[in-house]
């Protein structure tokens, strides 16, 4: 039986409508936009007594922010930031309706559910509690919402922090997705703060050859040519190399299942559902997603194409480049379509002692392990203005969930008693912080 409307939580009740809005974004500048979901956004901030500022440096790629006055104006500004836009969903592969915003068996599906509409009304409501309880912040929050954050933001985030820099004045620090969340290893739950972000770097692989008939014997076909590099690349298999924020994971993981710390992929790999995500997060990995060549059946092209997604290191984007040089073979191009950089920032300091605490306080007794993420966010263009970002969308979630599974999966879908979790987590994080 459908929970009434009236029943539900309003963290709930916006993630859903906000999932109700396609902002399907497909890359390379083909996107649904995301006007209509930030027009939403702007109104229950007006509603809150906020002035939100919108800016569209690309039609309907509509990115929007408020600005919170804090207590204690003195302190740095902390940016609160989501990404509006989604990745696309085969609807006949799921089991409903991907913008349908379906509440069931205790969980809210639908695309953007897991990335990241939830964590986008979490923030919303957060802040709510506050403002409506008469309350202010302890310091300023600038609350940003970017589009085009699943094709690198170069539509969105990275122009926000190009042309309207001032957004962000006074900060220093910013929070968004992919860490705060639960795992479970071996029976024992743990929190994994996000403290660092792999460099993405997405390659395309060239291959040229001769065309031909398709009955012809053919030795320079550029389909074969690339075939072989892709199953090379997508079949190397990538050491583990630590950093300082895998370090420590790898400790403080340790130090939860009672082991050694010098095996960090096992460790990894204790972690149940969470472990292909985590196991990702030690090395460099290079998927191949996608293969375009030929036109008709009987004529063998002069080109293939494959695009290939790397995640590097922080720091070893030119080595990983090195090396798939050499994995391909050097009659492969290599073209560079989008790069960024990677990430690390410390797992101390005043920012992750209060988001430690307000989850001890909500969850007592749980550890918090640093982790460095396998993808990437916005905090990467915030980064370019000195912001210290960290990865912090608080939920508790039951054992056995397939949470990392569901980013950019099939049939996503977050616990609504995590999304309550998460807002009164973040109330009490802004409100004391």
């Amino acid at each position: 039986m459908p929970t009434p409307e009236t029943d539900l939580p309003e963290v709930v009740r916006i993630a859903r409508d906000l999932i109700r809005f396609d902002t399907t974004n497909h890359g390379g500048g083909r996107a649904a936009g995301e006007r209509e979901a930030a027009e939403y956004v702007g109104a229950y901030l007006e509603s809150l007594g906020l002035a939100p500022e919108f800016y569209e440096p690309v039609d309907r790629r509509t990115n929007v922010m408020a600005r919170v006055p804090g207590r204690n104006p003195g302190k740095p500004a902390l940016v609160l930031h989501g990404h509006l836009d989604v990745v696309p969903a085969v609807a006949e592969d799921w089991s409903v309706d991907p913008f349908a915003g379906e509440i069931r068996d205790g969980f809210l599906w639908g695309r953007g559910a897991v990335d990241m509409k939830d964590m986008d009304a979490m923030i919303l409501t957060s802040v709510a509690d506050l403002l409506r309880a008469g309350e202010q912040p302890e310091r300023d929050l600038v609350l940003a919402f970017f589009a085009d954050e699943e094709n690198g933001g170069i539509e969105g985030s990275a122009l926000v922090v190009s042309d309207r820099p001032e957004w962000f004045t006074g900060a220093t620090e910013a929070i968004s997705e992919v860490g705060g969340y639960s795992i479970e290893a071996a029976g024992r739950r743990a929190y994994l703060l996000q403290t660092g972000e792999k460099a993405l770097v997405w390659i395309k692989l060239v291959a040229r050859g001769r065309a031909a008939h398709g009955s012809s014997l053919h030795p320079h076909n550029a389909v074969t040519r690339l075939a072989e590099a892709v199953a090379a690349l997508g079949r190397t298999e990538w050491p583990v190399r630590l950093t300082e924020t895998t370090t420590a994971f790898a400790e403080g993981l340790a130090a939860l299942l009672g082991a050694d710390a010098s095996d960090p992929d096992a460790l990894a790999a204790s972690t149940g559902a969470a472990s292909g995500f985590l196991r990702s997060t030690l090395r460099t990995t290079t998927n191949p997603t996608g293969v375009t060549a030929g036109y008709k059946h009987n004529v063998i092209p002069d080109r293939a194409e494959a695009l290939i997604d790397v995640r590097a290191l922080p720091g070893t984007e030119d080595a990983v480049l090195a090396d798939i040089r050499r994995i391909v073979g050097d009659d492969i191009e290599i073209e560079v379509v989008h790069r960024d950089i990677g990430l690390e920032v410390p797992f101390q300091g005043d920012l992750v002692d209060a988001m430690v605490a307000a989850l001890g306080r909500h969850d007592p007794g749980v550890p918090v392990i640093p982790y460095l993420m396998g993808g990437g966010t916005d905090n990467k263009a915030l980064s370019l203005l000195g912001i210290e970002g960290y990865g912090f969308a608080p939920l508790r979630l039951p054992a056995g969930i397939d949470f990392t599974g569901m980013f950019h999966g099939v049939d996503e879908r977050v616990p609504l008693d995590a999304l309550v979790f998460g807002r009164r987590v973040l109330t009490d994080l802004i409100r004391s912080y």
